[in-house]
């Protein structure tokens, strides 16, 4: 398997993508085609920067007209509706003067999603390319419907619709493509802090489009007060279905730095691109999400009942441990481990049901042999047996399961034991024979 992780310790942006992407060896010839092949009033431009004294590349979309002729134009649309993200002007941080400049200098005209959806799909572009950002698209114009409470085609854009950030995308999601990644993975996002201008007002970083789009991806801030993941950066990272965490066992064979607008000093405005093949000796892992917290004002009998609450929402599994606190005091620690995809809900239920103020979570890699299940017909009624196996197809392991002896020992009134003991004895008549390793 191809991963590509993007590592987001100074946010993400378009430019910082499309950027990383060439410095990781995606051609710029094919991003420039694809802009050009968008029949905008757009070209990219690529130069070498440094960034806290470390190289990398810097990708600009540069609109060398008005717009008001592009595809997708619509008078009706010059009205102010409720619309998207930043104003003209008002572009990220990660921006350079240059680009900024551009901004203030070439209006774009308002469009609805329905007309950026339809300058995508009209563009010589390969069907997955223009998927991917159709789907970037769709995910912004939901988010801004979500945020002002209108229907989606009501939705029109500003910057976000503007001839550069539909290149931004569209060629993000080329690159992307050409790189081959089957899955993509991304460190915790810094989203930057202070203030940023839109046209809804002087609002807090995360704009609320960014806030929306990233969902329940791990954030922090930390360094300059700027914003650092842009809405079109958060929307990149849905259309890419990353997952989170930290950096899983590749062999790295492509590597790229990004650049963003700014040069902080002390602090690289950079995005950093790993793209390698998993670790072999790891390849039968998956990620697994480790949730803890430690609870020392709660009853045994709600923490028994939460589990139940835990295992219903879909844990993979509950413990609790006896753990001595500070001050002398005896607590509880509650793991639970679960699919990343889970963890946010039963975040949320430990919070919610528990006495706990806090809790921690983290993506560790799990790996599990394969299982299959077999049946032996005891004198009680049948009992499942779940069989381990090696890779190969080696047995490993041999367990009846415990629901089905535990109801056959309750129905007929016998040791549990007992049927426990009979249904390994009919396994071990009928199942291949465990070998040592």
């Amino acid at each position: 398997m191809r991963i590509g992780y993007l590592e987001c310790f100074s946010g993400i942006s378009g430019d910082m993508l499309l950027g990383a992407l060439v410095d990781a060896g995606v051609p710029f010839d094919a991003l420039r085609a694809t802009a050009e092949a968008l029949n905008l009033d757009a070209r990219l431009e690529m130069r070498k920067v440094s960034r806290g004294s470390l190289a990398a590349t810097k990708v600009d979309v540069i609109v060398s007209g008005s717009g008001s002729t592009a595809p997708g134009f619509d008078p009706a649309d010059q009205h102010p509706p409720l619309h998207g993200h930043h104003q003209p002007g008002h572009a990220a941080e990660h921006h350079d003067e240059a680009h900024r400049h551009a901004h203030q200098h070439t209006h774009p005209p308002h469009r609805s999603l329905k007309a950026i959806l339809e300058i995508i799909q009209a563009a010589p572009l390969a069907d997955r390319v223009k998927q991917r950002a159709s789907r970037a698209f769709q995910l912004l114009g939901e988010a801004e419907a979500a945020i002002h409470s209108i229907p989606i085609e009501n939705v029109h854009f500003h910057e976000v619709g503007a001839v550069d950030t539909i290149a931004d995308i569209v060629c993000a999601a080329a690159g992307c493509e050409a790189l081959g990644v089957d899955r993509w993975v991304a460190s915790p996002l810094n989203v930057g802090s202070g203030t940023v201008k839109c046209a809804h007002g002087t609002l807090p970083v995360p704009a609320p489009a960014t806030l929306s789009l990233i969902g329940d991806a791990p954030v922090y801030a930390a360094g300059t007060p700027m914003e650092r993941v842009t809405p079109t950066g958060a929307a990149l990272l849905r259309m890419l279905d990353v997952t989170y965490g930290s950096l899983p066992a590749m062999r790295v064979e492509q590597r790229g730095y990004g650049a963003g607008g700014h040069d902080t000093p002390g602090e690289p405005n950079l995005l950093r691109l790993l793209v390698g093949q998993v670790d072999e000796s790891a390849a039968d892992g998956e990620p697994i999400v480790v949730i803890e917290t430690v609870i020392d004002d709660s009853t045994p009998q709600l923490l028994a009942y939460v589990s139940e609450l835990l295992f219903e929402a879909g844990a993979w599994d509950v413990y609790r441990t006896p753990v001595q606190m500070k001050k002398g005091r005896t607590g509880v620690q509650m793991t639970v481990l679960s699919s990343p995809e889970r963890s946010a809900a039963l975040r949320e239920l430990l919070l919610r049901e528990t006495t706990t103020i806090g809790l921690r979570w983290r993506i560790e890699n799990k790996m599990a042999l394969d299982r299959e299940f077999s049946v032996v017909e005891t004198q009680w009624g049948a009992v499942r047996i779940k069989i381990a196996k090696w890779p190969g197809g080696e047995v490993a392991n041999v367990s009846p399961e415990y629901e089905d002896c535990r109801k056959l020992a309750h129905q007929n009134r016998v040791p549990l034991k007992q049927v426990v003991q009979a249904a390994m004895q009919l396994c071990a008549e009928t199942a291949p024979a465990k070998k040592g390793r």
